[in-house]
């Protein structure tokens, strides 16, 4: 660590990217195509400003909620993201163990450093599995087994990826980096479905995997409200409003300006999760105000990780709730059900680090 400590998560990065190999730097940070959504995903948060209540008791902030029935200590999770294990000996079980001490919820990567009966181990605090299906049903199976022996609450499928976006900074030099085993495939039968570059999953195999398991299936990556009307049909519990972190396909919404519509079309049938872009206590305010139960973090979990093992994953996660507790307290809202979207408006303004 420095002499002078980080104290934003934009520190963090910058600290990280002295210390991560370049070419494992550029598969981090690179988005697809132009990176114009990977950027739209800050820039749309600057466009919303707050209106705050003033003449208010917020002598005690209360960040706390639930997810899908489990309590946490504030509506921040941690996104499933990785190789984790790159940036510290202890990977993804670092990640969980920051996790636990900050009371927030964690979703394991399903292309994770640990396998996750580690991982869970290393948990103290509630976890998800992040899960891609790439067309096997068998090998889908067998992974769905892991989480749920590990003793996962939840299972978060990957929707948004039937092929993997081309993430052209990192395309030119992914053949340099020796990329690990995924922990969680290890010991599988051979695939059974043809080798493609993607995650194909349709609405038929969602109806599958509900037969196979008794977990709850949140679906990651919905971007729009016919997509959460055939969620809410099939009485899906939850759905991460996400572009993947701008990776997938290039120019499609922000995912905090796609969120009103799917909540809308969601009509509160089922939790509401966003990622995307998130790196100040204001963003997570400004999605819950427009009716997210909860946000994802991920890129900013990497650089705590990376600069300081579990530590600096913990002070990421306590810089970020530090800032959320501020800013409820500076708008007037001493706790979550306080938020609404009396507190959102929107300006031309345009204020971006890029």
């Amino acid at each position: 660590m420095t002499d002078a400590p980080p104290i934003n998560l934009f520190d963090y990065e910058a600290l990280a990217e002295a210390k991560i190999p370049p070419v494992l730097w550029d598969y981090l940070v690179d988005g697809a195509g132009d990176g114009i959504t990977l950027t739209e995903n800050r820039r749309a948060f600057e466009r919303i400003v707050l209106r705050p209540r003033t003449l208010v008791d917020v002598s005690r902030i209360d960040l706390s909620t639930s997810l899908l029935g489990a309590p946490v200590r504030s509506p921040i999770m941690i996104a499933p993201c990785g190789p984790q294990g790159e940036l510290c000996p202890e990977g993804d079980c670092a990640t969980a163990e920051a996790a636990g001490r900050t009371g927030m919820l964690m979703v394991a990567s399903g292309g994770a450093s640990r396998a996750i009966a580690d991982i869970a181990a290393a948990a103290t605090g509630p976890l998800w599995m992040q899960l891609y299906h790439y067309g096997d049903r068998p090998r889908t199976e067998a992974i769905v087994r892991r989480a749920e022996a590990a003793g996962c609450l939840a299972l978060a499928l990957t929707v948004d990826s039937p092929r993997f976006g081309r993430k052209e900074r990192s395309l030119r030099t992914e053949d340099e980096y020796d990329w690990p085993e995924l922990a969680n495939y290890a010991g599988l039968p051979a695939p059974t479905a043809p080798s493609i570059r993607g995650a194909p999953v349709t609405w038929a195999d969602l109806d599958w995997l509900r037969t196979i398991t008794s977990l709850p299936i949140v679906l990651k990556g919905i971007l729009t409200a016919e997509d959460a009307e055939l969620a809410a049909v099939r009485g899906v519990p939850g759905i991460v409003v996400s572009n993947h972190g701008g990776r997938q396909l290039d120019g499609v919404l922000a995912s905090v300006d796609a969120l009103p519509e799917v909540v809308e079309a969601a009509a509160g049938s089922c939790e509401i999760y966003l990622d995307g872009g998130v790196r100040r206590g204001t963003d997570v305010l400004k999605a819950v105000a427009l009716g997210a139960r909860a946000v994802l973090i991920g890129r900013p979990v990497l650089w705590g990780l990376a600069v300081n093992g579990a530590d600096g994953v913990f002070d990421v996660l306590t810089l970020l709730r530090r800032e959320l507790t501020d800013a409820m307290a500076l708008t007037g809202r001493p706790t979550l059900a306080d938020v609404d979207g009396s507190l959102i408006a929107f300006s031309k303004l345009r204020h971006s680090r890029a």
